[in-house]
C-alpha cells in the first residue's frame, strides 16, 4: 500500500480502523520546532469522533503518544513517530462486510485488489480513521508554518447537502482573524452563524432518514511568498491535491475560481497587478495564488468536494460474493450521517503539509535557532 506523501518531509500513515493502534512517522522535520501539545490536542479533537450529534457516537480519546522525534518539547532531527490506541472498536458490526461489500465503499476493489486478505473491520486501511495521524503530523505542520514564515491556514464548510446551504467565502486577499475565530466557535466550522445553522437541520434530516450527505470545503493558505513551487508536474497545486486526494471522501479538487473560470473572459479572470510598498501584489485572486505551479504572493485558496458517507442505514442493492448471486444489504455499525465538518481540519493538515514539504525542499523554511548550550557553574569546564 502506498501510504507515504512527501519528498523531503516524508509522512506515512499505518494501522487499520480497527488495528491496536494507528499512526504515523515523519522524517525530514528540521530540528527545533517547537510543538505546543496542548494546542495540537485542541486540533486534533476538532476531528475526532463522538463529539456531537452530527458525528459517529464512536468516541476515541485520540491522544497521542510520541516514540520519537521530540526532545523537550522541540523536533530533534530524528524520524518523529506517535501512535493513538483505538479503544472503542465493534468489529462484529463489520463481518458481513467480507461478502456482501458496500456500495460507495472499498470493499468490493480492495477484495479483488487484495485477494480477499485486507481489513474489513472499521473498513480497515481505508477507513477515515486513519486521518487521525495524518492530523498528528498536519498539525505539527500547523504551528511549524505559523511560527516560523507566518503562514496562517484556514479551512471552513463553503456548501453542504442537497439544499446547497452555502456558507460566506474565505477573505481571498487578507487574512481574518475574524473569520477564524467564527469558524471555531460556531457549531458547525462555518463562517456564518445562520449557515452552521442551515447545516446542522441539513445533516440531522439525512440522519433521521438513515441517509448521509456531503458537502464542499473551502481552505485558504495566507502568508505564502512568492515563487514556490514548479511547472508542470511537482507545481504547488499537485502537492495539495495528490495529498488531498489522500482524505477518502474527497472527490474533487478546485484552486481559485476553478471550474468557474470556464465561463469567464480572459479580460474577467485575470488577477491584475500594481505595486503596494515596492511589492508586486495581486488585486483579484482567481487564480488561488497559484499560476504555473508557483506561488503568487497571493493567499492560496482551494475547495475540496467530499462525498457522503456511503454507510447508510437504508437497505441497498449490492452482491453475495461467496454465492455470486444479488443480495440486499443495509449496514450496521456506528457512522457518521456527515464527515464533512470533521473533514475540516483534515483539509488544514494536508495543506500545511504540502506547503511545508515544498518550502523546506526549496530552501525556504527558516532553520530554528541553535539551542544554546548552558554551563553549570558547580562543575569544571571540560
Amino acid at each position: 500500500m502506498s501510504s507515504t506523501i512527501g519528498d523531503s518531509v516524508r509522512v506515512t500513515v499505518f494501522g487499520q480502523s480497527h488495528s491496536e493502534a494507528i499512526g504515523c512517522v515523519v522524517e525530514g522535520l528540521p530540528a527545533g520546532i517547537e510543538v505546543d501539545l496542548e494546542e495540537l490536542q485542541a486540533f486534533l479533537d476538532r476531528r475526532a469522533p463522538g463529539r456531537g450529534a452530527t458525528s459517529t457516537p464512536r468516541r476515541e480519546a485520540d491522544r497521542p503518544r510520541f516514540v520519537s522525534g521530540l526532545t523537550n518539547g522541540h523536533t530533534c532531527g530524528a524520524p518523529l513517530c506517535a501512535e493513538i490506541q483505538n479503544t472503542n472498536t465493534r468489529s462484529q458490526d463489520y463481518e458481513g462486510l467480507r461478502r456482501v461489500p458496500r456500495p460507495g465503499h472499498a470493499d468490493y476493489p480492495a477484495f479483488v485488489r487484495y485477494g480477499n486478505h485486507h481489513d474489513v473491520a472499521g473498513g480497515g486501511h481505508f477507513s477515515g480513521r486513519l486521518t487521525a495521524p495524518l492530523c498528528i503530523a498536519g498539525g505539527i505542520a500547523l504551528q511549524a508554518l505559523e511560527s516560523s514564515l507566518g503562514i496562517k491556514i484556514v479551512a471552513h464548510i463553503a456548501q453542504l447537502g442537497p439544499e446547497k446551504a452555502t456558507d460566506d467565502p474565505l477573505n481571498p486577499l487578507v487574512f481574518s482573524e475574524d473569520q477564524r475565530k467564527s469558524i471555531l466557535a460556531n457549531s458547525l466550522p462555518c463562517v456564518s452563524k445562520a449557515a452552521a445553522d442551515a447545516m446542522y437541520e441539513s445533516i440531522m434530516a439525512a440522519k433521521a432518514e438513515r441517509d448521509s450527505v456531503g458537502g464542499v470545503i473551502e481552505c485558504a493558505a495566507y502568508g505564502m511568498p512568492v515563487g514556490v513551487g514548479d511547472p508542470m508536474f511537482d507545481g504547488i497545486e499537485n502537492r495539495i491535491a495528490k495529498a488531498a486526494f489522500g482524505i477518502p471522501a474527497v472527490k474533487g479538487v478546485e484552486f481559485g475560481a476553478g471550474f468557474a473560470a470556464s465561463t469567464l473572459r480572459g479580460s474577467e479572470n485575470n488577477d491584475p497587478y500594481r505595486y503596494e510598498h515596492e511589492s508586486v501584489v495581486p488585486q483579484t485572486n482567481n487564480a488561488g495564488g497559484i499560476l504555473g505551479g508557483i506561488t503568487t504572493g497571493a493567499p492560496i485558496i482551494w475547495r475540496c468536494a467530499i462525498k457522503p458517507t456511503p454507510s447508510i442505514g437504508i437497505e441497498q442493492d449490492s452482491v453475495d460474493l461467496a454465492t455470486g448471486t444479488n443480495a440486499p444489504l443495509k449496514v450496521r455499525g456506528r457512522h457518521d450521517p456527515c464527515i464533512v465538518p470533521r473533514a475540516v481540519p483534515v483539509v488544514e493538515a494536508v495543506c500545511a503539509l504540502a506547503l511545508l514539504d515544498a518550502l523546506v525542499e526549496e530552501g525556504k523554511f527558516p532553520m530554528p535557532a541553535p539551542e544554546k548550550l548552558s554551563v553549570d557553574s558547580t562543575q569544571d569546564a571540560i
